[in-house]
């Protein structure tokens, strides 16, 4: 449902590119300024989230149409893979591993209160009404919000495994798909939010945040001493970097896919016969390897900050999904969605005061789980751009374990449907 239903007011990409490009210069022109209003205003309103949610009302209004254009399946397909590229560059291995305990068991947390957090939602909702998770055959809720587990334990890959596992019908497909949009993206609202109070945050939990910023000051310190003026030399080496690793990729990602598919397509119940999950963890794995070369040295030039451009790109493109007001046809769900995001968010505070997390675990190894790599990465940037690479990883276990994880959670929800 949209303001404006029918043809939308613009459906030439190369238009709808041009307008998200000027709205994400003006986000950033407008929060640079020293002027009053818009410094209270981006107190109130991070610029990260504006644009993610003005494309969304564009979308919501009629004047674009996510559905029907072509921008998020190119950005996710190619700016993501090369801007996971960019951010893995300048990845120190040695210094993440000695972050493994706390972020380690957050992400731990996070899977587990996803997968129990979802039967607990249906058990609550059954016992006042009951109509909301109930139905039958293809139409039985619990097939529907399975798909939900699949992409709050990993992404969309996972969701789509899980939706040829489980086939529920297309209309309930689409019923939990808005309740993953709304519910999941509002989380991620208040995740970004939060990263802008992550001192008063870090209070509540007890955290000490000295090993987060140790890490932050050690890659900051390393950027220091091989910063320089990039040239045009740089930005050719490291776009043929970026974009090279995410054409072979997308080779080997495509071909593995299909050779998965062929030769054991009951592998496609782990999400190893889909392609993107293969794109994704290539992708990162050779970013990791040239971590290891002179290549690391490009981010002296500027190769995070050149990711962090086709990062903003991506936000915008995710957003032009993103439809307002269809939250009003699936109401019912929309409560199971929320109890079953608490059931997640009660988990996470609770386990990470008990190991006195910083505020940044907990959101990081949140997101890598209900948004996947793209909202992670999203995340993370919020904190600093050179935590990124923590959140890669992290979505990357989460593509792992998600449709396997989402599978017995959906099981649990069979059990206590009505």
């Amino acid at each position: 449902m949209t303001l404006f239903e029918n043809v939308p007011l613009i459906s030439n990409d190369a238009v709808v590119f041009g307008l998200l490009m000027i709205v994400l210069g003006l986000v950033f022109y407008t929060s640079s300024l020293e002027n009053k209003f818009f410094k209270r205003f981006y107190v109130v309103i991070p610029p990260l989230l504006l644009c993610y949610f003005v494309p969304g009302l564009f979308n919501s209004a009629g004047i674009i149409s996510g559905s029907e254009s072509q921008l998020y399946d190119i950005s996710a397909s190619y700016l993501l893979p090369a801007c996971l590229v960019l951010f893995t560059l300048s990845l120190n291995l040695s210094e993440l591993w000695k972050l493994r305990k706390k972020a380690g068991v957050m992400f731990l947390a996070t899977s587990l209160s996803v997968m129990l957090g979802g039967p607990f939602a249906v058990w609550v909702v059954s016992l006042f009404a009951p109509e909301v998770v109930g139905g039958e055959g293809a139409d039985e809720v619990w097939r529907g919000l399975s798909t939900l587990a699949g992409s709050w334990i990993g992404g969309g890959a996972n969701q789509a495994a899980l939706y040829r596992i489980f086939e529920p019908s297309p209309e309930l497909f689409s019923a939990t798909i808005t309740v993953d949009v709304f519910v999941a993206y509002g989380w991620m609202a208040i995740l970004l939010y939060g990263a802008g109070k992550k001192e008063q945050l870090n209070r509540f939990f007890r955290a000490d945040d000295r090993d987060v910023q140790e890490l932050v000051g050690r890659m900051e310190a390393y950027s220091a001493e091989t910063t320089r003026v990039a040239n045009t030399k740089d930005y050719m080496i490291m776009l043929s970097l970026a974009f090279g690793v995410t054409g072979i990729a997308h080779l080997f990602g495509v071909s593995i896919a299909e050779w998965v598919n062929e030769h054991a397509p009951e592998l496609s119940a782990f999400n190893l016969t889909s392609s993107f999950f293969w794109i994704i963890l290539i992708a990162t794995i050779l970013g990791i390897c040239l971590s290891f070369t002179k290549a690391r040295n490009l981010e002296g030039a500027g190769a995070s900050k050149l990711g962090t451009v086709f990062l903003y790109i991506l936000i915008a493109a995710i957003g032009t999904q993103m439809n307002i007001l269809s939250i009003f046809d699936n109401l019912g769900l929309i409560v199971v969605g929320l109890i079953w995001m608490l059931f997640h968010v009660i988990i996470l505070v609770i386990v990470g005061r008990l190991i006195r997390a910083p505020f940044f675990f907990v959101a990081v190894s949140s997101m890598s789980n209900i948004g996947g790599v793209a909202s992670s990465s999203v995340t993370a940037a919020a904190f600093h751009p050179s935590l990124v690479s923590v959140g890669v990883i992290l979505s990357v276990c989460a593509y792992a374990i998600g449709t396997y994880a989402g599978y017995v959670c959906g099981i649990l929800m069979q059990m206590v449907s009505p």
